[in-house]
C-alpha cells in the first residue's frame, strides 16, 4: 500500500513437493473432463521441488496502478491506455430542427457537431471565423463536399439572440 492505494500485489511460491503433485493431479483430472486451460503434471518442477528448491516470492506492480499514483487520480479508469475499457460517456446532442431558427443549413448540423457545437445553444456567441475555419477543415477532411457558407453566414448563426 502506498499513499492509502494498493500498488502492487505480493506472493509467495508453493514449494511442498506433495501439495504441488497433489494439485497437478486435480488439474490432469480437469484436463480428462475437457477444460482446455487444465495444466499437465510437470514432474520436472516436481522433482526439482523435492530436491528442496528455496521458498520463493514475487511482487506483481501493475503499470496502470503506477501511473495513478503519479498523477494523482482517484480511479484506474483514468489512466487506461485503451478507451474501450473505459465507461462511454455519451454526449446529448441536439436534432437539426434545433439549428434552423439560427439559419443553420441542415447538411452543415453535423459538421458543426463534429466541430463541438453539439447544441444549438453553444452557438450563440461563437467566433464565427473560428466557426467557418473549422467547418471548412472537417468538409476537406472527410470529403463532405459541401458548399462553404459565407462568413456572414455563419455570422448570422452565431449571432446572439
Amino acid at each position: 500500500m502506498v499513499n492509502g492505494k494498493e500498488l502492487l500485489n505480493a506472493y509467495s511460491e508453493l514449494n511442498d513437493p506433495v501439495d504441488q503433485l497433489g494439485r497437478f493431479q486435480e488439474q490432469l483430472k480437469l484436463s480428462e473432463k475437457g477444460d482446455d486451460e487444465a495444466m499437465f503434471i510437470d514432474m520436472d518442477f516436481v522433482r526439482a521441488l523435492e530436491y528442496g528448491m528455496p521458498p520463493t516470492s514475487g511482487m506483481g506492480i501493475g503499470i496502470d496502478r503506477f501511473v495513478m499514483l503519479l498523477t494523482g487520480q482517484t480511479t484506474i479508469q483514468e489512466v487506461l491506455f485503451f478507451p474501450q475499457m473505459r465507461p462511454e460517456k455519451t454526449v446529448k446532442k441536439d436534432s437539426a430542427d434545433k439549428y434552423a431558427p439560427a439559419g443553420v443549413p441542415e447538411e452543415w448540423v453535423p459538421a458543426l457537431q463534429k466541430a463541438g457545437y453539439v447544441t444549438a445553444d453553444m452557438l450563440p456567441g461563437a467566433n464565427a471565423q473560428l466557426v467557418r475555419q473549422s467547418l471548412f477543415e472537417l468538409n476537406k477532411k472527410y470529403n463532405l463536399g459541401l458548399e462553404l457558407p459565407s462568413l456572414q453566414d455563419v455570422e448570422s448563426w452565431v449571432k446572439e439572440v
